[in-house]
């Protein structure tokens, strides 16, 4: 029993991450759609306060898949290897925009054009991962045998773009809850036409999902069925309260209604599945690691997991309530020789949108993210293990090559006055 424990560890973690970053890769494609910098920048600083904690769930999902059920963790590992690969590179690279476009006074475009399209790759990612796994993945004895591009199917087309409907109407949700002014107001126009557009995802995957899932969907089984259907009526329920919130106070009431139609989802698909967890064939019984390991598993995940939810709990009451934009300091209670002496300081340098032109700064700074991963990857041997595309001398080279271009970059940055650690420090 103690696989299903398990099991259940990783349902809860995959929710949670679902629902926690969701939001804020929903905000970041939702920013593509935005042309005010200055609500662009918010949103950026929305984000900032929580996306680094909302990310945790999906490691703690992969610890728990690794440790505790090694045969699902060894079938789907190689038979999503590229969309996962690619995932986890635009993880990375959204976390960096958001860092870097935080610490920088005003908007920089680029850094926000990396904010967005990462997220809504990611988005994508995640969906043909799903879709991938759910169309079933070739394998014996707990062993992928199946090719490349396995993943790629209609079904898990369909599901990338659900996936991305999904995140589009919790991040409107949570806009709704967390902004004022313009942008509270244009998430509550967005939420019922993203309510539809999950609504049609959800049916055609629903439908979809008995021609795409090799195994036979048991639903002539009463208590299979029961679940299903309960867990399909409380989605239902819970979109409506989605519906009629957007655009009306309470502002927590969409986001809240969102997170149960998205728990009722995922309770649904367990239902329609289980105890199937890769089709057609391979049982959560049959994926489990020996009893010794569930054990220590289900011991160390049991000491995590309250550090985890009180890292998320306390983050979310720090940042309680409405966000606002800090204000612009000013001398207070100013005499006529401060005044003065205020006078002849030079204006202020408005930070820039970029260091040049918007495609070409995107492009050398992801480029650059790539080629850091590949080396590293390279030079630990992870492709193959055996080193025939760089050597050391090669990696001494490009990291010295990388630290240069960084100082560089940092030093052009200071000239242009678009940060100041003395002021910081103040």
């Amino acid at each position: 029993m103690l696989e299903y424990a398990s099991y259940a560890l990783v349902l809860l973690a995959l929710g949670a991450y679902v629902l926690l970053d969701g939001y804020d890769l929903g905000i970041g494609i939702l920013s593509l759609f935005d042309r005010s910098d200055r609500r662009r920048k918010e949103y950026n600083e929305l984000i900032a306060t929580a996306w680094d904690a909302n990310e945790s769930w999906i490691i703690l999902a992969g610890v728990v898949l690794w440790a505790g059920l090694p045969g699902v963790y060894a079938t789907v590992l190689p038979g999503v290897y590229l969309p996962l690969i690619v995932m986890l590179l635009a993880i990375v690279l959204r976390g960096t925009a958001i860092e870097l476009q935080s610490a920088t006074p005003g908007y920089r475009r680029g850094w926000g054009l990396v904010f967005g399209i990462s997220s809504l790759v990611a988005a994508l990612c995640q969906g043909l991962v799903v879709g991938g796994v759910l169309s079933g993945l070739p394998h014996r004895g707990g062993v992928f045998t199946g090719g490349t591009w396995d993943w790629l199917t209609p079904y898990s087309v369909l599901c990338a773009l659900g996936l991305v409907a999904v995140y589009l109407l919790a991040g409107a949700a949570w806009l709704q809850d967390k902004t004022t002014g313009t942008a509270h107001e244009w998430a509550g126009r967005l939420g019922r036409p993203l309510i539809l557009a999950v609504a049609v995802a959800s049916l055609v995957l629903g439908f979809g999902l008995r021609l795409a899932d090799p195994q036979h969907l048991r639903f002539d089984q009463p208590l299979r069925a029961t679940l299903f259907g309960l867990a399909v009526a409380m989605a239902v329920v819970c979109a409506a309260i989605a519906w009629y919130g957007f655009g009306r106070r309470p502002d927590w009431r969409p986001f809240a209604a969102v997170a149960g139609t998205e728990a009722a989802g995922l309770l649904a698909l367990v239902a329609a599945t289980a105890p199937v967890v890769v089709p057609p064939d391979l049982t959560v019984h049959a994926a489990a690691s020996p009893h010794g390991s569930q054990l220590f598993l289900l011991i160390g995940v049991g000491g995590c997991m309250p550090v985890v939810l009180t890292y998320n709990i306390y983050a979310w009451w720090v940042f309680r309530g409405k966000f606002a934009q800090p204000p612009v300091t000013t001398t207070a209670a100013a005499g006529p020789s401060d005044t003065t002496a205020a006078a002849e300081q030079p204006a202020a340098v408005a930070p820039a949108a970029g260091d040049g032109p918007w495609a070409a700064v995107v492009a050398r700074r992801v480029l650059l993210t790539l080629l850091a991963v590949a080396v590293a990857a390279v030079s630990q041997d992870i492709f193959g293990g055996v080193r025939v595309w760089i050597g050391p001398v090669g990696v001494a080279l490009f990291a010295v090559a990388a630290l240069a271009v960084w100082i560089r970059s940092d030093r052009r940055s200071a000239a242009a006055g678009e940060f100041d650690l003395q002021a910081a420090d103040k």
